[in-house]
């Protein structure tokens, strides 16, 4: 057993499912949790080599074991067929992490060094990306979230974006999807209270290296920094294990989890305090 099965012994076996989980930030979170023994369906929006590669690679770790499954989210038929064949390959799903979405490219392959007003955007990008960015993470949250209360355990990790990014000029509607995801979270966790089911928001803390940014030699974020993709393997794995149980309705930062401290003692350290009314204006 690795130090990190040891750490988490609950994940061992634990299904979960990972949307937008071929590469990316979604990559790194599915392989840290076949890792230490998680049974998971990765979930991306169309079969290829990528899903297959991201699946492999987990089978590889020998620990847990991944399945692939094509689904587009914004299509809530297809989250529901998605729901219907991970149930056949590894269970009920126990976890569901919120990843997949659409970013600023969408609308401009130039949108991180010349900001596009709102109204220059075309109506169709603007509609694909709430419909997979907010619309997406309610459909599977609509499938899954039934049968984890009926079972009295579950939870919903909704990954999210920094505060500058919601309200960045430029940004929309990509920062403002991501606001209706922390404010939807916000709720949902108000109403399964007291169902044995968690709710919380995780994001990486700043711009990462991913698809999201244009390629560039000088790939960077607005702020002028790049996080690497993988730091979101931090706190993933205790949001997942049962030392979180309970822990709902917070917000939780990858670049201010400090992996020398226990983990209790790193999700405090990375939980943004709440606030009784949100600061959007």
């Amino acid at each position: 057993m690795s130090a990190l099965s040891a750490a988490y012994p609950s994940i061992t076996g634990r299904t979960v499912m990972v949307t937008g989980g071929s590469r990316g930030l979604g990559r790194e979170m599915v392989l840290a949790l076949a890792g230490v023994g998680a049974a998971v369906a990765v979930v991306g929006s169309r079969p290829g080599g990528a899903l297959d590669d991201t699946v492999a690679e987990a089978n590889r770790l020998g620990a847990g074991r991944a399945v692939a499954i094509a689904a587009d989210v914004a299509d809530y038929a297809q989250c529901e067929a998605a729901a219907t064949a991970a149930l056949d390959a590894i269970g009920p799903i126990d976890v569901l992490i919120n990843n997949a979405g659409l970013g600023m490219r969408r609308v401009s392959e130039t949108f991180n060094t010349k900001p596009t007003r709102f109204w220059e955007t075309e109506p169709e990008a603007w509609k694909e990306i709430i419909d997979t960015n907010v619309n997406g993470v309610f459909n599977m949250a609509r499938v899954l979230v039934p049968g984890m209360v009926s079972r009295g355990f579950g939870k919903v990790i909704n990954i999210s974006t920094s505060d500058q990014t919601m309200v960045r000029q430029g940004y929309s509607p990509y920062g403002p999807s991501k606001a209706a995801v922390e404010a939807m979270s916000r709720v949902w966790a108000q109403d399964l209270a007291g169902t044995g089911v968690d709710v919380n928001v995780y994001l990486p803390g700043g711009a990462a290296d991913t698809d999201l940014l244009p390629p560039s030699p000088d790939k960077k974020g607005a702020d002028g920094n790049l996080l690497p993709a993988d730091i979101m393997r931090r706190a993933i794995l205790w949001l997942v294990d049962d030392q979180s149980n309970g822990m709902t309705g917070g917000r939780y930062i990858a670049r201010l989890w400090d992996e020398s401290l226990a983990p209790s003692e790193a999700a405090g350290a990375s939980r943004v305090p709440s606030v009784p009314k949100p600061a959007i204006m």
